[in-house]
């Protein structure tokens, strides 16, 4: 029965068919199709990851290093000296752009005030007391001449009655003569006394003198101090502020409420014309470069602009670098200037430096991460149909993220920029 039934079944499929030929050949041909441009299509997908294709061109060997800017010659602003305990009320933030007599600092003058009128009653006291002191020395000076004078005029005395000792008895010619030598003795006194009051009232005129020069000196510094009290800009320029070494965090400049130490430096005004980047190059590097060498900077401050320069100087004589951590490198000092000025260019800003030393025309040229390393060989992934094959390459120069590929490449194959072997 089931036997019976399937062979009709497969008798009407067989009447559909010859009844409707050419269009099951135009689905045949049609399925045809669609599978064929699927096999094309799936040979030639795109790679499933990131890739570059090989090409020809200029390669440039270059050193990257990192420096700073820095000022060769500037101008300080330094706490008064004269001054004592000196506390900041207001200060220029850094980087900002001053004229000539532009306030930079203000200190709290109170205290300085205070001192300025009391060495100023002190100079008036110790005036006065000179005048006193001279005028006492001018009385005692009259008093002992005048006991002088007297003291003669007894020695005169008694030398004019010692002369009467012939026609006297010789007992009153005797007192007469001890009357002379008690006279002169009196004299001697008078005039011992006159030359000491005189050497006395000297010196306490001079301790008077000094005592006013000293308080004379005091009023002068503290009316310094106290001009001082605002340090203004001497040249127009950019502030500066310099780094103060504090025992509770790290060196910072000083901030309004700080109390700041006679002549403590508070800021610099650099020279802008004498601005240059500082940097430090590894031995190994110092004989790929020279002077005059073309330089293109980059400051991170400043991303928007690539500015350019040159090598001025190369020290010649290698120093240590204790900042580069250990092994201690030794290091030679470099500076660059710039060939351009940007307002805001500013002691301090950090950069990174490209310097060219090298240029190799016409060669194959590719990114460092489309090489890999593999049992000391390097190779590429190149795509080849519809997957990558694994190619080694001879690298002839290194520089940054690009490498020279000597052979094993050629111009127009396309390489992986990643590992197609790495699992996920």
């Amino acid at each position: 029965m089931i036997w019976e039934q399937s062979r009709a079944m497969i008798s009407r499929w067989q009447q559909l068919y010859r009844r409707h030929k050419p269009a099951a050949a135009a689905a045949q041909l049609i399925i045809g199709c669609v599978l064929l441009l699927g096999a094309i299509s799936y040979t030639r997908r795109p790679p499933a990851i990131p890739t570059i294709d090989v090409e020809r061109g200029e390669f440039l060997d270059a050193l990257e290093i990192r420096g700073e800017i820095k000022a060769l010659e500037s101008i300080g602003v330094a706490a008064p000296a004269e001054a004592g305990d000196l506390q900041i009320l207001k200060i220029a933030s850094d980087g900002t752009r001053v004229n000539k007599g532009d306030a930079i600092v203000e200190f709290d003058k109170v205290k300085t005030e205070q001192d300025f009128a009391q060495y100023r009653s002190l100079l008036k006291y110790a005036t006065a007391d000179i005048e006193q002191a001279r005028a006492q020395a001018r009385l005692t000076e009259e008093q002992d001449l005048t006991a002088v004078s007297k003291a003669r005029y007894d020695l005169q005395s008694t030398q004019l009655d010692a002369s009467k000792k012939e026609i006297v008895s010789k007992i009153d010619g005797a007192e007469a003569l001890l009357k002379v030598e008690d006279a002169k003795q009196a004299l001697k006194q008078a005039e011992e006394k006159l030359r000491s009051d005189r050497a006395a009232s000297q010196a306490t005129i001079d301790g008077k003198i000094e005592a006013s020069k000293k308080a004379a000196f005091d009023l002068q510094r503290a009316q310094k101090a106290l001009s001082k009290m605002t340090l203004r800009a001497p040249v127009a320029g950019i502030v500066s502020l310099v780094l103060v070494s504090r025992m509770d965090g790290p060196n910072t400049p000083f901030k309004p409420g700080d109390r700041a130490w006679p002549g403590a430096p508070i800021a610099e005004l650099p020279d802008t014309s004498s601005l240059r980047v500082a940097a430090r190059v590894d031995e190994t590097e110092r004989g790929r470069l020279a002077l005059n060498q073309p330089v293109t900077v980059h400051l991170d401050a400043i991303p928007d602009r690539q500015f350019t320069g040159k090598i001025e100087e190369i020290s010649t004589i290698a120093s240590e670098d204790y900042s580069a951590g250990w092994p201690i490198p030794r290091n030679f000092d470099l500076r660059i200037a710039l060939a351009e000025f940007d307002a805001r260019l500013r002691p301090g800003m950090t950069a990174q430096m490209t310097i060219i030393v090298d240029r190799i025309p016409n060669v194959l040229i590719l990114p460092v991460h489309a090489t890999f390393q593999k049992e000391g060989e390097t190779f590429a992934y190149v795509w080849h149909g519809s997957k990558f094959r694994q190619q080694a390459i001879e690298v002839s120069r290194r520089s940054g993220d690009h490498v020279v590929v000597a052979k094993g490449l050629q111009a127009g194959d396309r390489v992986a920029l990643q590992d197609p072997t790495a699992k996920e």
